[in-house]
């Protein structure tokens, strides 16, 4: 009988190793997800509790703070740190924003809370109760979900308005569907965002840098740049040579999209919006929709960002293009809600007057 070798040894040592750490990695995951579940649950039962309470007592404004505190003190000296009176009131606005249904019963209402078994932790809640609108904040949370976000990337998608910039382009049932369902992409339309939001480049005005700069920066910043972008890109190629008669011409940025099927290219400019601009970008287009395309490949994708756009002459010059070919315009700060609502106006009376065209 051959003995094993060592290095046999070594190589069943390793195999085990592995086996044992994914199980251990699972069951952790698995535990963590539990513990979210039953600590949300728990924040939410003490905000029913402390929001009961005020309802049944006298004199609720002081008599509530001095009972808020004496319960914050006497739970932190038994469990030490996560019950502040700032965490006891965020647990009451808890149970305010997230109330049981009518004739519910305790099982109900929680799911109510975790609606599509979302596995979000109660920093996440956090966040969404600073949200007024039930159905934005029901899209963060779908979403959040959906994407795996972070509690930083939950409170950036927030502050960057991304459900008021996504709802510029839907009508009034699409708006109900993404409160439910969050953002649905089965268009090459779902799939931009107006504006785009590049506040992680920390970067001057775009007149201050060149289209290199803005570039290199974006590649630097590539997982910001993706997050901001949204679900479904992924990263091909920087600079993309494509050649024809003699001529050498670059695709700023490609990306493949892996919902909708296609090839995504990406030109930047900073500078507004020009015809060769698009003219540029539809030769991009129909290059790789003749040449790289392959057969279950869906039509490319030329998405133009720039400082300021037209939508006019998008629609013009490129008739039947225009539902693969779009410009977005892109900013280095946060939008405001004044700024995002002006915008809104805007787009309105464009819809507006082009109905009264056709």
């Amino acid at each position: 009988m051959m003995l094993p070798t060592k290095a046999s040894q070594e190589s069943h040592l390793e195999t085990l190793y592995q086996k044992a750490s994914s199980h251990i990695e699972k069951a952790r995951q698995s535990i963590q997800k539990s513990i979210n579940a039953e600590m949300v649950e728990a924040y939410w039962l003490i905000g029913k509790d402390i929001v009961e309470l005020e309802q049944g007592g006298q004199e609720k404004a002081s008599y509530g703070k001095s009972i808020l505190k004496d319960l914050s003190t006497r739970l932190q000296a038994k469990y030490k740190n996560g019950f502040s009176v700032d965490t006891l009131e965020k647990s009451r606005k808890f149970y305010l924003s997230y109330p049981p249904e009518e004739s519910s019963t305790k099982s109900a209402t929680m799911s109510r809370i975790l609606k599509k078994d979302l596995n979000l932790s109660w920093s996440h809640y956090v966040e969404l109760v600073k949200i007024t609108r039930t159905e934005t904040r029901d899209f963060y949370a779908i979403e959040a979900h959906k994407n795996n976000w972070n509690v930083r990337e939950l409170r950036r998608q927030i502050d960057s308005f991304l459900y008021d910039r996504i709802l510029k382009s839907k009508d009034k049932n699409d708006i109900l569907q993404m409160a439910y369902q969050g953002q649905e992409i089965n268009t090459p339309e779902d799939a931009i965002k107006e504006p785009l939001v590049l506040e992680f480049l920390g970067a001057p005005e775009p007149h201050k840098l060149s289209e290199t700069d803005l570039e290199t920066a974006l590649i630097n910043n590539l997982q910001d740049f993706l997050l901001e972008l949204g679900k479904g890109f992924a990263f091909v190629k920087r600079q993309k040579r494509i050649t024809f008669d003699n001529n050498h011409y670059y695709c700023d940025l490609v990306f493949y999209h892996m919902i909708l099927k296609c090839y995504v290219i990406v030109d930047l400019k900073v500078k507004p919006l020009t015809h060769a601009d698009l003219g540029q970008m539809l030769l991009y287009v129909n290059y790789f929709d003749q040449e790289l395309k392959m057969a279950n490949d869906n039509p490319t994708i030329g998405l133009v960002l720039c400082t300021a756009k037209h939508d006019g002459m998008v629609k013009y010059l490129l008739g039947d293009k225009a539902k693969q070919i779009f410009a977005s315009t892109y900013q280095f700060h946060l939008p405001t809600e004044q700024e995002l609502e002006s915008e809104l106006k805007r787009e309105i009376r464009s819809i507006e007057a082009h109905k009264k065209e056709t």
